[in-house]
């Protein structure tokens, strides 16, 4: 892995500030480039990568298939790549990462190790103010928020946690060494999908695993496997009509459809598309499986049912196998899971659920866990698998004042308010890719940044040819986008999921559906608005 130390010298006049440089920043950054714009990127780590940087846990691998995700704007750069895995791993990600820097020579504007704590709009010089830990502070007539939507961990704050002597890690910040379990009572808290591909490796290299689990989660079989040459030789020969298929789709991942009803099928040929998804490893295929299976509860349930039954095969303790199937939630409203080995894992000998539903924590104490019901498990080494501060978390962890010195944090006190989750009202010439309000995190997420890189930099570009100094959304255009948002979320089972698209796994967080439901219709809609000379937005 290659990193880079800081420039010596940063300049203090920008015409864009990048925030982080994950995906979204890297590709940002190449943008400005052929805009002729003066740009830096400002990062936390010291490394690019984002999200896949900072996550290494063990089992850790991307649930969209490697030659999708993967960046397009370059045809040289996709056919000299070559994914060795139909899931890549995350070691291999930040590989491709590294490599998509180095290519286009990218480090030379990143500067590492620098956290952005606050960007402050001056209304009299139309200016951002960006104050960074490292470098002081830096103005920028632009501002692009690449932070990110699984960026900031949530807290973890259980009774006692202080007290606990044994080792503690989190799957969000994992050690670059891999700890040693061998022999060790491991108790690991979380069922999502970091929890779920944790699981079965720490499972066989401990010598008991506690699993602690709230809420169980819907997992398909990953059926990973090493790519053929032959496969890679098609796909690279096929990419741009696979790159335009995604685009326009659900979910920015090619699905096939097969009807508007699960039930204009008869049962057999329902259970067969079920069980070809299932079997293939492909969780977006079958929430698109059919057009209803995400809005009709009736529809929803015959997914349920067919899951429950193949979670039921693979767990040899039937009475262990009821605790693992989710009683109280629709498929597909909490994102489905792709795993190799999870209910397995449950029949070994030396791996304990804890159902913390029945039995919830009462506190960590010096040696492990206590629960409710008096009982104390004992534990050398604890692990928090619990998910992040999803879509507004990194946002909300600066301080960020817009025009007027309107606080973002107010204006978001009771949920994101965004034009297209590309831009807020109040923040003149601020962009945020994949924000909420757009399809972000229900989409193949490398389809959805390069959209959006791709309509902040042709923004910028007319704003240049009008020479127009800033943009913003009016606030009836936002306040339109926001109920279209609401509308769509609404005829679907969505909002009814207690889930991380809601905020529901914070504390305190409110209740909002964040993202956008339909990668294909959302990008029309974005280029129809570009089109008619930035419809909603004011320009001065």
């Amino acid at each position: 892995m290659s990193e880079a130390a800081t420039p010596a010298r940063v300049p203090r006049q920008l015409d864009v500030a990048i925030v982080g440089a994950g995906w979204s920043g890297m590709y940002m950054l190449y943008k400005c480039r052929q805009l002729g714009l003066s740009a830096k990127v400002f990062e936390k780590g010291p490394s690019v990568g984002g999200t896949w940087y900072w996550n290494r846990y063990p089992g850790l691998h991307c649930d969209v298939e490697s030659v999708q995700y993967s960046f397009s704007f370059d045809k040289s750069l996709e056919q000299e790549w070559n994914w060795s895995e139909r899931y890549a791993s995350q070691p291999e990600i930040l590989r491709y990462a590294n490599h998509v820097a180095d290519r286009f020579d990218l480090r030379k504007d990143i500067i590492f190790n620098s956290l952005v704590s606050a960007a402050r709009y001056d209304d009299a010089t139309e200016q951002w103010t960006l104050t960074t830990d490292s470098d002081g502070s830096v103005q920028a007539r632009f501002v692009v928020m690449a932070t990110g939507c699984l960026t900031i961990p949530k807290d973890v704050n259980l009774p006692g946690m202080d007290d606990f002597k044994g080792e503690v890690y989190y799957t969000s910040r994992w050690p670059h060494t891999m700890p040693d379990f061998a022999g060790k009572r491991v108790g690991i808290i979380g069922t999502g999908s970091s929890g779920i591909q944790t699981i079965p490796i720490v499972a066989e290299q401990s010598g008991h695993l506690h699993i602690f689990q709230r809420t169980p989660s819907y997992s398909l079989p990953a059926h990973n496997r090493k790519l053929e040459p032959e496969f890679t030789e098609s796909v690279k020969a096929n990419y741009d009509e696979l790159r335009e298929t995604a685009r326009h789709h659900l979910v920015g991942i090619p699905g096939e459809t097969y009807a508007a009803s699960v039930f204009d099928v008869d049962e057999a040929t329902r259970e067969r598309i079920f069980g070809e998804c299932y079997d293939s490893g492909r969780p977006f295929a079958l929430m698109v499986s059919f057009g209803d299976l995400l809005t009709s509860e009736a529809a929803n349930k015959t997914a349920q049912d067919y899951l429950a039954r193949r979670i039921r095969e693979r767990v040899k303790d039937p009475a262990l196998a009821e605790q693992l199937i989710p009683t109280d939630q629709f498929v597909g409203t909490r994102r489905l899971c792709i795993d190799t080995g999870y209910y397995e894992t449950f029949n070994r000998p030396n791996v304990t659920l804890q159902n913390l539903a029945r039995n919830p924590i009462d506190a960590v104490t010096a040696d492990g866990i206590r629960l409710k019901d008096g009982t104390d498990v004992a534990l050398d080494c604890l692990i928090f698998a619990t998910g992040y501060d999803a879509m507004t978390g990194a946002l909300l962890s600066m301080d960020i004042q817009g025009e007027g010195d309107v606080q973002l944090r107010e204006r978001w006190a009771a949920g994101p308010r965004t034009m297209m989750g590309l831009m807020v009202e109040g923040f003149p010439n601020m962009f945020t890719v994949t924000g909420p309000g757009s399809p972000s995190v229900l989409s193949n997420m490398l389809v959805s940044i390069e959209q959006h890189v791709d309509w902040i930099s042709d923004c910028l570009a007319y704003l240049q040819a009008q020479h127009k100094r800033k943009i913003q959304p009016t606030p009836e255009a936002q306040e339109h986008w926001v109920n279209h948002v609401n509308e769509l979320a609404n005829a679907t089972l969505f909002p009814r999921g207690n889930t991380w698209y809601m905020g529901a796994n914070v504390p305190g967080k409110p209740r909002v559906f964040m993202p956008y439901l339909g990668v294909g219709p959302y990008r029309a809609l974005c280029d129809d608005i570009a089109k008619s000379d930035y419809r909603g937005f004011v320009t001065e």
